[in-house]
């Protein structure tokens, strides 16, 4: 899968294209039966398969520096290795800046997707909209699609039990702690991946050391202490992990992954890992001192264990 910023750069390697076009924040079965319906067309025309990817999110982008915006469920990097692994041919990186808010639809589709990536076929929702003012619509598009010579072929929304399954419905489930159905939705467990990172010791100074991450996102979609599994590469490890702001230590309002793996004693900085969220054991809380909060960790190690049926350690 190639990646690229620049209509230019595709235009060197290929003419045209079948394209579809949003955040697909992630990348779930409803995202995941667009992404067939584009590899097939893409087959049918002998041309490869394009995904517009628009970063940052429109809402985070609109957000500013307040942070008031939907919790992502994929940073850049996550989608980009599950559209790969879905077979797609190329990824455009559209930045969603205050240039293209502006931008008419007419041009939107004249120079970007004409113009830019020469789409024989563009597949989309009905209720897409895009443009300055998100003025363009489903039937300008096709308008446009006519004076051009391209294909519109709109997707359907994925319905589980009468629910529409949206990236919106998957952030209300895990605000549940509802994990398996978000597991059912997904198609795979919810995860985060990340590079550990040296953090201020204070796990491993009241005796749970931790593998810390940085979640990258303007808000997360989890807050508490979870009963989690570490993946490495084709290993697993149960783990506590804390998501969220750390109130007992620091007041800077950064949010933090902390993974104390059980049993574990091997050094990670600098490795990627995967955490899969099995279960929820509790809250943020804030604690009166690191004795309270060394207390407490050590009950939260207890309850994963027993989630996992691990015996305890001595």
């Amino acid at each position: 899968m190639i990646i690229f910023d620049d209509p230019e750069r595709f235009a060197q390697l290929e003419q045209n294209c079948v394209a579809t076009i949003g955040k697909f924040d992630g990348v779930h079965l409803g995202h995941q039966l667009i992404l067939d319906q584009l590899k097939r067309k893409a087959e049918d025309l002998e041309i490869p398969s394009l995904v517009i990817l628009l970063e940052p999110h429109p809402e985070e982008f609109f957000a500013g520096e307040s942070g008031n915006c939907p919790a992502r469920l994929t940073v850049f990097r996550e989608k980009l290795e599950l559209l790969e692994s879905f077979g797609i041919d190329y990824v455009f990186e559209l930045k969603f800046d205050e240039t293209l808010a502006k931008v008419s639809p007419e041009a939107y589709v004249d120079d970007i997707l004409v113009g830019g990536l020469g789409i024989q076929a563009f597949i989309v929702g009905n209720d897409f909209r895009f443009g300055h003012e998100r003025r363009g619509d489903f039937a300008l598009l096709q308008q446009k699609a006519q004076e051009h010579g391209f294909e519109v072929l709109e997707t359907f929304p994925y319905e589980r039990n009468g629910q529409r399954i949206s990236s919106t419905f998957i952030r209300e489930e895990l605000a549940k702690d509802n994990f398996p159905l978000v597991e059912q939705i997904l198609g795979r467990p919810f995860s985060m991946k990340g590079e550990v990172e040296q953090g201020q010791q204070i796990g491993t100074d009241i005796g749970f050391p931790t593998c810390n991450i940085n979640p990258h996102r303007r808000a997360i979609p989890l807050h508490g202490v979870y009963a989690c599994e570490v993946r490495m590469v084709d290993r697993y490890y149960p783990a506590a992990v804390n998501i969220g702001y750390r109130p007992t230590v620091t007041e800077d309002g950064e949010a933090l992954l902390e993974a104390h793996i059980l049993d574990f004693a091997e050094d990670l900085y600098g490795k990627t890992i995967e955490v899969i969220f099995r279960h929820k054991i509790r809250d943020e809380q804030k604690f009166a001192d690191l004795e309270e909060l060394k207390a407490q960790i050590s009950a939260d190690v207890e309850q994963v264990r027993a989630h996992f049926e691990l015996a305890t350690t001595e």
